[in-house]
């Protein structure tokens, strides 16, 4: 019963949400002893304490061919299948960042483009550093916005093939998403504050006060001639 899909659960893309995740894969993820000791009996509450125990994240790894406890809660998610507002928390966590990480990964096997697009692309701002488990068996330091990007832009993620979605632009000219602004484009102008910084106070009182006075404005030919 444990390595059953909840029969309160909806199909997702016309299937059984575990096969979402290939037969082989389910296979090592059910061998795992944090499968067999963790993983039974979790409901979406509990859920939520094993993903801030999160350490790192990837797929299949080691000449074992073991699955990581990411690749683990995944298949869980799929399996119980949480409301979507409790999914929405977990990629809006600002606290834990693999919580946001296995929210994702989570929505992106399972929601529509539109939603994907719209939850998923914030978290192309978000810079902190991931702990990977590489296939073979290395760790090594991904980022959060490199795999969002990947989630977006790849058809294979943690060992798992994700459902195709169509690209950006096209839904853009469908009328079906704005443009994507990017941040950089909310940021004050940086030459411009330097050099207000360095703009001489006195300088501006004299400008003032020729303004005030009426006296002309001196040109630069003038201003070397008396120097």
């Amino acid at each position: 019963m444990a390595n059953t899909t909840d029969p309160l659960a909806r199909s997702i893309h016309g299937t059984n949400p575990q096969n979402l995740v290939e037969t082989i894969t389910r296979a090592k993820i059910y061998d795992m002893p944090y499968w067999k000791e963790k993983c039974f009996g979790v409901s979406a509450e509990t859920l939520v304490d094993l993903a801030t125990d999160l350490r790192c994240f990837g797929g299949i790894h080691g000449g074992n061919n073991k699955a990581t406890d990411f690749l683990c809660l995944t298949l869980k998610m799929l399996q119980i299948q949480p409301e979507r507002e409790i999914v929405v928390e977990f990629i809006k966590n600002e606290d834990y960042k693999y919580v946001r990480a296995l929210g994702a990964f989570y929505l992106r096997l399972t929601c529509a483009p539109l939603e994907i697009y719209q939850y998923l692309e914030p978290l192309l701002n978000d810079y902190r550093k991931l702990r990977y488990n590489s296939p073979q068996g290395k760790f090594s330091v991904r980022h959060v916005d490199e795999f969002v990007y990947d989630l977006l832009s790849k058809d294979y993620v943690c060992d798992i093939a994700l459902p195709r979605i169509p690209h950006r632009q096209v839904l853009e000219t469908a009328g079906q998403i704005e443009p994507r602004r990017s941040s950089l484009e909310d940021e004050p102008d940086a030459d411009t504050d330097v050099q207000d910084a360095e703009r001489d106070p006195d300088d501006d009182k004299k400008r003032r006060a020729r303004e005030t006075s009426g006296e002309p404005r001196e040109s630069q030919p003038e201003k070397r001639l008396k120097a």
